[in-house]
């Protein structure tokens, strides 16, 4: 007993000597961030990590999630995608007001304060600006899934079932359609089917956890699972009730989208089954063995049901694993695991969902649609060049 206590003794304090050259060679380079109190009143990240969004459009007026560097199914807050047609307004909450109107029983305002008294409800969904994807056809080799498919983000939602305040208002029978206009300088609008609205549309207040976020609609938002981004009007101060669309500018304009027969794309809100490998992927050089091939899922037409993966440009395909939860009109993370044998190889991704519709290749989807109208809703499948000397490239096939 004795020798042992004495020998444990001696291994302690060799130990402490030990931890105290480590300690001592970790303070030659450690930067002391605070003096004061350790704790923080609001948390920040690493100063050693540097992921960023890239900002983008000639008025940059955008900027993209980096899908690559992401991990998980929801998107940090401060890195989800941004879209604006008109900057962000300042907005104090207790001066916002919601007024639901049009083809109602009974027109009512609602304040930040009324909103809260009503049961909460939370959705895990994906937002996608319908311009995702624009980049495929004009990228060369040294393109970057952010850069790629950088408009889309998750989060988890929280605020009011939207059929909780049309029940307030009492929807008349021959009202069908509902106008959501935010309060930006341009007054964005977009038309919206009843049958959506009564579904799982919410009137958001929180995104993962805390106050909806400025560049993100704050202080109230619409969220429209599943539809492309747009609707999904931030800044949200009228619904107005109607038997029809109101055509406002923002569909004028973009679903005046003809396909290759000359037909017009009207009222595509729906966001397709889309997939794409996040790693490896541009700019990685990887070295031969084993590696996870992981990539990004989702479908606004309900849930992902599978991800298979390539590496011989769609001559063979091969079943990757879903990381769980799979929800309805989210993203899904998926992983292959892949033994690289130094040659050179296509590494592609396609999803199916819930309703059998499967992702179409870019040369697929063009022979339906036509060249021309694929700036919008372009969901064709990505595909990367692995060298010889493992020197990952974006690889186009249109």
């Amino acid at each position: 007993m004795g020798t042992s206590v004495l020998s444990r003794r001696r291994f302690l304090q060799a130990t402490a000597t030990g931890a105290g050259v480590v300690l001592a060679g970790q303070k030659a380079t450690a930067d002391v961030r605070r003096v004061g109190p350790w704790a923080s009143q609001y948390g920040e990240r690493s100063p050693f990590d540097k992921v960023n969004r890239t900002i983008s459009g000639n008025l940059q007026h955008e900027s993209e999630t980096p899908q690559q560097a992401l991990s998980g199914m929801i998107t940090p807050s401060s890195l989800h995608y941004e879209r604006h047609h008109a900057g962000v307004p300042t907005i104090r909450p207790e001066e916002h007001k919601l007024l639901i109107h049009g083809m109602v029983e009974e027109p009512k305002v609602f304040t930040l304060h009324d909103l809260l008294r009503f049961p909460q409800a939370s959705r895990i969904c994906f937002l996608e600006c319908a311009g995702n994807g624009k980049h495929h056809f004009k990228s060369d080799e040294k393109t970057t899934p952010q850069r790629l498919c950088g408009l889309i983000s998750q989060s988890e939602w929280s605020g009011v079932s939207l059929s909780s305040l049309l029940r307030e208002v009492g929807v008349k029978k021959s009202g069908s359609w509902l106008l959501a206009e935010g309060s930006d300088a341009c007054l964005l609008t977009r038309s919206i089917p009843m049958e959506r609205a009564l579904d799982d549309v919410l009137i958001a207040y929180a995104q993962n956890g805390e106050a909806v976020r400025p560049e993100q609609g704050y202080p109230l938002r619409l969220i429209v699972p599943g539809c492309e981004g747009s609707m999904n009007v931030k800044w949200l101060r009228r619904l107005e009730v109607s038997d029809q669309p109101f055509m406002t500018r923002e569909e004028t304009a973009k679903y005046s989208d003809p396909l290759k027969d000359g037909t017009v794309r009207q009222f595509s809100f729906v966001m397709d089954a889309k997939s794409i490998i996040t790693q490896p992927a541009y700019p990685l050089q990887i070295e031969k063995g084993w590696h996870e091939i992981r990539g990004l899922a989702w479908s606004g037409r309900g849930q992902v049901a599978g991800v298979e993966v390539s590496d011989d440009n769609g001559s063979s395909w091969h079943q990757a694993q879903l990381q769980s939860p799979v929800l309805d009109k989210s993203c899904v993370r998926f992983g292959l695991l892949w033994k690289w044998d130094g040659k050179e190889r296509l590494l592609t991704s396609r999803v199916i969902d819930s309703t059998g519709y499967t992702q179409p290749s870019a040369r697929e989807l063009i022979a339906i649609r036509g060249k021309q109208s694929l700036r919008y809703h372009n969901n064709t499948m990505t595909t990367w060049r692995v060298q010889s000397d493992g020197q990952v490239f974006y690889q186009r096939m249109d």
